[in-house]
């Protein structure tokens, strides 16, 4: 299907599409930043809000040690790596396919949390440290660049004097003013080290597609060059690169919106992060990840048209089970922004993760331009409407009307308690490789290909037994 934008970001082991932009959910484990400082500074507690994070929608968990708030405090690396290597260790522990961005300018902390799992190296600095660019050559993650310096060569205002050949008629130049200061110089400034800093990074062997620029908002500027900085976006987007927008509680958001105080800045936040992606920023840096990804999925399901193709497990053993079947197709082809686009017959499976009945399955293949949170959600709502009943005793393996497994989205992954994509037990599940077949010549090649995988059929669980017939669904 045609797409507006094709691009990946490589980071580690992910391939994060951009397809649609992505957040980036900040986690302070810091007792000094400036909005935030000391909610997170407990590594448990810290984890927690990070599996939350993940569970509101966030694509990548941005883990800081070290404050950079105007007036900070420095810390040392040992210090830095005490607060951050067990929240980055115990993130991975619970949400093993979770992409962790480690926030640091110091190159042995960014090397330790990489070995860890960190997939992405986010430098305040710029990898400006020969040793940080080392790191990020050595360990194949993604690589942050951001720009952090004093704008040389632009005033604030700029004045101008009218009809300079006449001076006796001219007009004072206090009478003439611009609100903002000229964009070029400050863009030459700040283009110029993103790239400079980029070509470095590839010298040392970082690939193209594994780095992403920040022109690093509130870090030496003042707010009209930051409102200068987020107007010029799409000039950013030109750099061949994926842009982040850090904008998150700043100084300038305050500044536009008349807010005060860091933590009431966060629908201001929001309006210029849908700002900057609808110029072509992809990576949503925030402190706010509910509040963002519910104004982004709403504001992206109605201005693009952006369906993907999706795959939908089902399964009962409870009551009519085929009935249950198909009565769970036609809720999911209600469900708005999807539609069912093929079903497979049904087929009876061995029972498996402590199920005790043979189960009868089925796969839905769909088209759908919810985000996978939202759909997730949608399903649930249907398993309702089909009167599942969950004990808690059973872990989800109970006896069940319907369940409705989201199994693959197109150019999605995820990470977290609520979803994880691609499921994690996909390439295990004849029952859901077997009924596949009935949709595409060659479902195994096809997951495989799409980085999941997949087992030999006797080395599966939920074998297929026997075809029960046709769905009705339409």
């Amino acid at each position: 299907m045609l797409r507006e934008d094709y691009s990946v970001w490589r980071c580690g082991r992910h391939d994060l599409s951009l397809a649609r932009p992505r957040v980036m959910g900040i986690l302070n484990v810091t007792p000094d930043s400036f909005s935030d400082g000391g909610e997170n500074l407990d590594p448990e507690r810290a984890v927690d809000r990070a599996l939350e994070m993940l569970d509101e929608g966030a694509d990548i968990i941005d883990v800081g040690g070290e404050s950079t708030r105007p007036g900070h405090k420095a810390v040392t690396p040992d210090l830095e790596a005490e607060r951050v290597v067990p929240v980055v260790r115990g993130i991975l522990a619970k949400a093993p396919s979770a992409i962790v961005s480690i926030d640091t300018r110091h190159a042995e902390v960014a090397k330790v949390c990489a070995r860890l799992g960190a997939s992405i190296l986010n430098d305040v600095n710029g990898f400006t440290d020969p040793a940080m660019a080392q790191v990020a050559t050595e360990c194949g993650c993604g690589c942050l660049v951001m720009h952090w310096g004093k704008l040389n060569g632009a005033s604030s205002r700029r004045s101008v004097t009218l009809d300079s050949a006449r001076p006796a008629r001219a007009v004072p130049a206090s009478t003439r003013r611009f609100t903002l200061p000229e964009e070029a110089p400050i863009m030459r400034e700040i283009m110029g080290f993103l790239g400079d800093q980029a070509r470095v990074l590839m010298r040392a062997g970082v690939p193209h597609e594994s780095i992403c620029v920040d022109p690093g908002a509130g870090f030496d500027k003042d707010a009209n060059r930051d409102v200068v900085i987020q107007r010029a976006t799409k000039k950013l987007t030109s750099m061949g690169y994926p842009v982040a927008c850090a904008v998150s509680r700043k100084r300038f958001v305050g500044a536009v919106s008349g807010v005060v105080e860091p933590n009431g800045r966060d629908s201001a936040s929001v309006g210029v992060a849908l700002s900057a992606v609808e110029a072509g920023a992809r990576i949503l840096r925030v402190h706010d990840v509910a509040g963002t990804v519910q104004a982004l999925n709403s504001y992206w399901a109605v201005a693009k048209n952006d369906p993907r193709q999706g795959f939908i497990s089902l399964g009962s053993n409870v009551g009519d089970r085929v009935r249950n079947l198909s009565r769970a197709v036609r809720l999911i082809n209600e469900i708005p922004l999807t539609c069912v686009v093929q079903v497979s017959r049904a087929y009876e499976t061995e029972p498996a993760y402590g199920i005790a009945t043979p189960v009868a399955n089925a796969v839905a293949e769909i088209r759908t331009e919810l985000h996978p949170i939202v759909l997730v959600d949608a399903l649930m709502d249907v398993e309702n409407k089909l009167q599942r009943i969950r004990d808690p005793r059973l872990a989800g393996h109970g006896p069940r009307t319907i369940d409705c497994d989201l199994c693959w989205i197109e150019d999605e992954q995820h990470a977290g308690a609520k979803l994880t994509l691609p499921h994690p037990h996909l390439g295990e599940r004849d029952y859901v490789l077997v009924p596949m077949e009935d949709l595409m010549h060659d479902p195994a090649r096809f997951l495989i290909h799409a980085g999941v995988p997949v087992y030999a059929p006797h080395d599966r669980v939920g074998h297929v037994v026997a075809e029960l017939g046709e769905l009705d669904w339409q």
